[in-house]
């Protein structure tokens, strides 16, 4: 039976665990003077951090005077951290919708995928694998429903987006859409990536450019093994996922608005 977890069920257990004042946290960063290159520098943190969750090699701050300074590096340690830049660029000047999301999928994976897999639900069957250890961790939503799945996460998104939400419920159906999407897996490559995009692009559609300042994707790489014990507590199969684990998992991104690094 196809899940459609994206709902206030969780929303006081989480409410009751969430240790710190979403809005108080938030308000502080909207008070941050920003400099002319400051979306520079936190979008080159953002892809280089998401990038780095998913084995690339270049170091954040590599990365960062790449994108500020100009500094030439190899071309196979910044083509794939460059497409996911691409894409983050493109969230923040476009609307979240449908076909701008797979818009940004292809931008993403311009150095993964070959053309026609790109921004297209995959026609295989996918297992999710450790990067360290090459164990497999997840098999994600069977073939034969992974498209009617995509598609009620859209619906589910869409309906979200046009509603009047408090800055907490804003934090987590974020964290919620996040987790849902990595669970579908819905694409050859790249998931992870814009999985945390989609978190970041929903969170901007409901706050505001401020969100973009959110260092989510770094929290995340910070906390990595966390990050990845947190996403495997649910289980190994879509079909028997059991999200009342699923807590830890969307505490983490309220936790990123105290991130210091």
């Amino acid at each position: 039976m196809m899940k459609q977890p994206t709902t206030l069920h969780y929303f006081k257990t989480w409410t009751s665990m969430l240790d710190i004042d979403v809005q108080k946290e938030f308000s502080v960063l909207e008070q941050i003077k920003l400099e002319p290159h400051s979306i520079t520098f936190y979008t080159s943190v953002s892809v280089m951090s998401s990038s780095k969750i998913e084995g690339e090699q270049l170091e954040v701050d590599s990365y960062v005077k790449h994108k500020i300074l100009n500094v030439a590096y190899l071309p196979e340690l910044t083509e794939k951290p460059n497409d996911l830049y691409n894409a983050y660029l493109f969230a923040q000047d476009n609307q979240l919708n449908q076909n701008n999301f797979l818009q940004a999928h292809k931008f993403i994976s311009a150095h993964l995928l070959t053309q026609n897999q790109r921004g297209a639900i995959r026609k295989t069957e996918m297992l999710v694998m450790e990067h360290k250890t090459g164990r497999i961790q997840y098999e994600a939503t069977p073939l034969s429903i992974v498209n009617e799945c995509y598609v009620a996460l859209w619906k589910e998104i869409e309906k979200l987006l046009k509603q009047e939400l408090s800055i907490e419920e804003t934090f987590y159906y974020a964290a919620f859409i996040h987790l849902e999407f990595v669970n579908i897996h819905p694409f050859s490559d790249g998931n992870g990536r814009i999985a945390r995009l989609l978190e970041k692009w929903f969170l901007a559609e409901k706050l505001g450019e401020t969100a973009w300042y959110i260092q989510s994707e770094q929290y995340y790489y910070t906390h990595v093994n966390e990050y990845y014990k947190n996403l495997a507590r649910l289980g190994l199969y879509y079909e028997a996922l059991d999200y009342e684990k699923s807590i830890p998992f969307l505490l983490m991104l309220p936790q990123s608005l105290n991130f210091k690094n």
